[in-house]
């Protein structure tokens, strides 16, 4: 069961601490929220499980953290200067602004107003002052993708790993867009993050990659806990791809307020790598990335058999961190109505608390001293965060943990004291069963593999 509203979420998120408006003590700013303490522990552990399936368990994909300021120069080549903006347009009764190609009849979503102005575009790009004196010559932008960085990488990662063909880089970052109306939580908002991969192929295996790393991406989201029925694939239609796109299947989830996009997974061709690349007569590019007076190196690849170097295409997969958490809470979200609670059913490697220790009462110290040396123990075998939670009651404990996901509560009490077992409690089945605590680590351990 998931949430029947987007109202269920943002109450839980901030009810438990995952998701807070950022300044909120000012009144909020749009667009923006901040990770609150269980909500900086669910993030980190979807990237983390990004990262594992990306550069762990594969031997073909190096990672990267990049810078966010970028050159202008690398946007305009990119073709974002020219391209990535909306159509916006005025309400001329409420003040109101609207993306034009997002409004219906041509009518204000504010006031019903069809009293609109021409749509005009709107650069999504925020652009920052660099230096001392801000004179609108030296500047740069907030990344509007982590893509970019990784294509201007690429040579620098070629010679520092020998890597060959097919090989990609990864990356997790921030990254920026001014959008003109932010809305439905944190599934469309200013400021963001990305897990993106650009896989580079041999022109001519890249159709193959592509539908490779669709199945993969789907695949992985259903390991995330995601069930089958509420993901499918969507191809983009030719009208509406990205300007690099050759062609573009996204998968789509359906979060409280629709059916919206999860993931991209895009073929870029060799359009990003030859727009960066130097003009050289052994490249057939185009006239426009023949004009490239700025970029001095081949971001290409030698074929020491075939006596000539390629440009590369490039498969994307690119999904939203926040959307991805979004997704997950939605996914998780369980009212068990015969017991009375709200439970967060996540996958244990999602959770942000894998365990809390409890003592029976929070006044005994013998209680509380063998809590906290379980607590030691357990955190020591590092498989995520573990707490003592000493509130003194073992009912409001349990339903505060159901509804931040920790899969398993220990509790001690007086018993514990006297043969050495605790109680282990399960979050999903709410059974429980004594365990030595001589066995509790190998326990714990098994439960999380």
């Amino acid at each position: 069961m998931t949430a029947k509203t987007m109202e269920e979420l943002v109450s839980l998120c901030k009810r438990r601490g995952f998701i807070f408006q950022s300044n909120d003590i000012y009144g909020g700013m749009k667009g923006l929220y901040d990770y609150g303490p269980m909500g900086v522990e669910l993030k980190n552990n979807l990237k983390q499980s990004w990262w594992k399936s990306m550069i762990y368990e594969r031997d073909d994909i190096e990672g990267l953290d990049a810078s966010i300021l970028t050159s202008p120069e690398v946007l305009k080549h990119s073709g974002h200067e020219d391209t990535f903006t909306d159509p916006l347009v005025d309400c001329k009764s409420c003040k109101s602004r609207w993306r034009a190609d997002q409004l219906e009849d041509n009518t204000c979503p504010n006031c019903k107003s069809t009293d609109l102005t021409e749509p005009r575009p709107f650069n999504l790009m925020f652009k920052t002052a660099i230096g001392p004196v801000d004179d609108g010559t030296a500047f740069a932008y907030l990344r509007p993708e982590t893509a970019q960085q990784i294509f201007t990488n690429f040579k620098n990662v070629i010679d520092s790993t020998n890597k060959s063909l097919p090989f990609g880089i990864a990356q997790i970052g921030k990254a920026f867009r001014n959008e003109i109306t932010p809305r439905n939580f944190i599934f469309r908002v200013r400021e963001f993050e990305q897990m993106e991969l650009e896989f580079f192929v041999d022109p001519g295996t890249d159709d193959d990659w592509h539908k490779y790393w669709v199945d993969s991406r789907y695949n992985w989201w259903i390991d995330q806990g995601i069930k089958k029925e509420n993901i499918e694939l969507y191809t983009v239609e030719k009208k509406e791809l990205s300007h690099y796109s050759k062609a573009t299947v996204d998968i789509m989830y359906k979060f409280p307020h629709g059916n919206e996009e999860l993931e991209g997974i895009a073929n870029r061709t060799d359009f990003d790598l030859g727009s960066h690349t130097k003009n050289q007569e052994e490249f057939d590019i185009s006239a426009k990335v023949m004009n490239n007076k700025k970029s001095t190196t081949k971001l290409a690849i030698h074929k020491l058999e075939e006596k000539k170097w390629i440009i590369p295409f490039v498969i994307e997969p690119s999904a939203g961190v926040d959307r991805g958490v979004l997704a997950l809470l939605n996914e998780a979200y369980f009212e068990d109505e015969k017991n009375s609670r709200v439970v967060l059913s996540l996958k244990p490697h999602l959770s942000p608390i894998k365990a809390a220790v409890i003592p029976l009462k929070r006044n005994n110290e013998e209680l509380v001293n063998t809590a906290k040396k379980i607590k030691n123990d357990l955190q020591k075998l590092g498989l995520g965060r573990v707490i003592l939670e000493n509130s003194g009651n073992i009912g409001k404990s349990y339903r505060r943990h159901d509804e931040v996901g920790t899969p398993l509560c220990i509790t001690v009490d007086f018993e514990s004291l006297e043969d050495q077992t605790v109680t282990v409690r399960d979050r999903d089945t709410m059974e429980q069963q004594r365990i030595s605590m001589n066995e509790l680590n190998n326990y714990y351990s098994k439960y999380f593999y």
